[in-house]
């Protein structure tokens, strides 16, 4: 009896592993789809439904003491917002259907499913287990730097849920100058994540003295690294790279900074397809903020044969795509919902599919209410890492490689979520709170062992 009582303490070390395997490796196959909705259910949904299960049976006896902890508290307020915002925009400001925007709550809710999951069981931030998770996504990089380089030479599927067609399972290859997203539902999602775990793999780098520990780390940090430059995300490079920057910074590598700067640019100049999506944003700009004089300088007019009114020099027009639709369509919308109901925006599911800026689409779905109590959930994470700096006079090893690697991931991303809607995409956020889970709960049970 006895044993089956230790069962679940068991399983929970390999249920994280499942977590950390099955969320990125995964295509996005659809098991049930939904009408009326892109998002449809899948398999990872009935891993995350067990992984609740055994969660709520080892939380709801220690309820009372869960409600004390600050970070638990401000999840529970964030949900409870989303779901008032809900019930507003459904029977107050008509903008959802109350149904489909349940949904969209229910998947936030799945997304915090790992942290509690953590909470659950102690053993799961024991530095042995995290050792285990290092070597869980590491291998997990392979795969994924594998599966991308068979979409790139050996039209390897792609499965991706960018519109309502192909979120049905559509399969397709890979075309010259495309985006890599491996086995992501998109190659923003992918690189989102990448931001989030490769500063834990250079941290390491940086920690472990042995060479086959250090070849391991720097293959996996190149892996990824090849990953990211080939998604073709600005934004997520440039994240990146701040990531990596705070983490060393906070292991006190400086010079270590330096150099990983540079070989990533050095790398990442190797895309000629990466270079031009940084150029055209440089001719957009340059465009834009030209001199009106200089402009008019260059419309001058042709002389017409037979005195005819002459006639200007058309000056061609430069148009970054992705920046476009975001400024004149999606940001727009997000804030043309905000103006609905400020306190408590439209409603999840009221804004389409993306934004492309998780802190607009929290205005505009969850008003200044929700996206408030969002930002002090992220304040409660920084405030737990704050009590341990500076953090190598509190870890060493694999700890602190971990610890300095995860808070630089998380300024990662939050500087991606400014043209990434990097919360919503759900396997980077049910990756990115499992992770999350872990730090804060080893950090904090640092802090206790500590005190004693």
């Amino acid at each position: 009896m006895q044993k089956l009582l230790k069962l679940p303490e068991i399983l929970s070390k390999y249920l994280v592993a499942a977590l950390l395997i099955i969320i990125p490796l995964y295509p996005k196959f659809p098991f049930l789809n939904i009408p009326g909705i892109s998002v449809a259910i899948r398999f990872e949904d009935f891993l995350l439904v067990l992984v609740a299960l055994l969660t709520f049976v080892k939380l709801t006896p220690k309820l009372k003491m869960l409600l004390m902890d600050n970070l638990v508290r401000s999840i529970f307020i964030f949900l409870l917002v989303g779901l008032t915002s809900l019930v507003c925009g459904a029977y107050l400001t008509n903008t959802l259907t109350f149904s489909i925007g349940f949904l969209h709550l229910f998947r936030r809710i799945e997304y915090f499913v790992p942290f509690f999951f953590i909470l659950a069981f102690p053993n799961l931030y024991k530095k042995e287990n995290i050792e285990f998770y290092i070597r869980t996504i590491a291998l997990v990089m392979v795969v994924l730097f594998v599966y991308g380089l068979g979409q790139r030479y050996f039209n390897f599927p792609v499965i991706i849920t960018q519109n309502s067609e192909y979120s049905k399972g559509v399969a397709l290859t890979w075309t010259q100058g495309s985006h890599i997203s491996s086995t992501f539902a998109g190659h923003y999602d992918m690189a989102a994540y990448l931001v989030m775990i490769l500063p834990i793999f250079v941290s390491l780098f940086f920690i472990f003295k042995d060479k086959v520990s250090r070849l391991v780390m720097a293959l996996t940090v190149l892996s990824g690294f090849w990953l990211l430059v080939n998604s073709l995300s600005r934004v997520s490079l440039a994240s990146y790279l701040v990531a990596v920057s705070v983490s060393l910074l906070l292991m006190k590598k400086y010079k270590a900074i330096i150099t990983v700067i540079l070989i990533s640019l050095i790398l990442s100049s190797f895309s000629p397809s990466l270079l031009n999506r940084y150029k055209r944003v440089y001719d957009v700009l340059y465009l834009k903020f030209v001199p009106k004089l200089e402009v008019g300088a260059q419309e001058t007019v042709l002389p017409q044969k037979g005195g005819s009114t002459p006639k200007p020099i058309s000056i061609p027009v430069f148009e970054d795509r992705s920046s476009s639709i975001r400024f004149n369509v999606e940001w727009p919308r997000a804030i043309r919902a905000l103006y609905k109901n400020p306190l408590l925006g439209t409603g999840y599911s009221s804004i389409s599919l993306a934004t492309d800026n998780d802190y607009l689409r929290l205005l505009g779905e969850v008003g200044i209410l929700g996206f408030f109590s969002f930002c002090l959930i992220l304040f409660n994470v920084a405030l737990v890492f704050y009590k341990v700096l500076p953090l190598t006079e509190r870890f060493t090893g694999i700890e602190l490689g971990f610890v300095a690697g995860v808070v630089g991931g998380i300024v990662g991303t939050l500087m991606n979520a400014v043209f990434i809607d990097v919360f919503e995409a759900s396997k980077f956020a049910i990756t990115f709170w499992l992770v999350i889970g872990i730090a804060v709960y080893l950090v904090k049970n640092k802090l206790n062992d500590q005190k004693i």
